[in-house]
């Protein structure tokens, strides 16, 4: 089961993707199911999947403080994509909670492969980088 589409093209590291491209990338994602209290990811330790939420609601703690509620459509950990540097965050299941998520190990040779869509995400990310020092 891979990733949405529809989804996809809304999240930044993908929005230059063209269908074709944003499809090989939706067939690697994978559904993963998270039991209400279960920790998805945890603040320090090594980055390894990306996830968009498909249906339940998480919470994201920085520190032990709640920082925001992710819903449905939303995402978290794009960066794990690129590197496997220590996670920013602990984000729980606020509820059961369904997620498309890939790992840096399935999506690392999808871009090896496919290098229109490496140097697309490689753009994307600078204009990400760019906007945010800006800020």
């Amino acid at each position: 089961m891979g990733a949405p589409i529809d989804v996809l093209k809304r999240i930044p590291l993908f929005a230059e993707l063209d269908d074709n491209e944003l499809e090989r990338v939706a067939s690697v994602f994978k559904e993963r199911h998270f039991s209400e209290g279960e920790t998805v990811i945890q603040q320090g330790s090594g980055a390894a999947a990306f996830f968009v939420i498909d249906s339940g609601e998480a919470t994201v703690l920085v520190d032990g403080k709640e920082q925001r509620v992710l819903q449905p459509g939303d995402h978290f950990g794009e960066m794990a994509l690129i590197d496997a540097g220590a996670r920013t965050a602990t984000v729980l299941a606020s509820s059961e909670l369904s997620c498309s998520g890939v790992t840096f190990w399935d999506f690392r040779p999808l871009v090896e492969e496919n290098g229109v869509i490496g140097w697309k995400l490689l753009q994307t990310l600078i204009e990400i980088y760019r906007s945010e020092r800006r800020q």
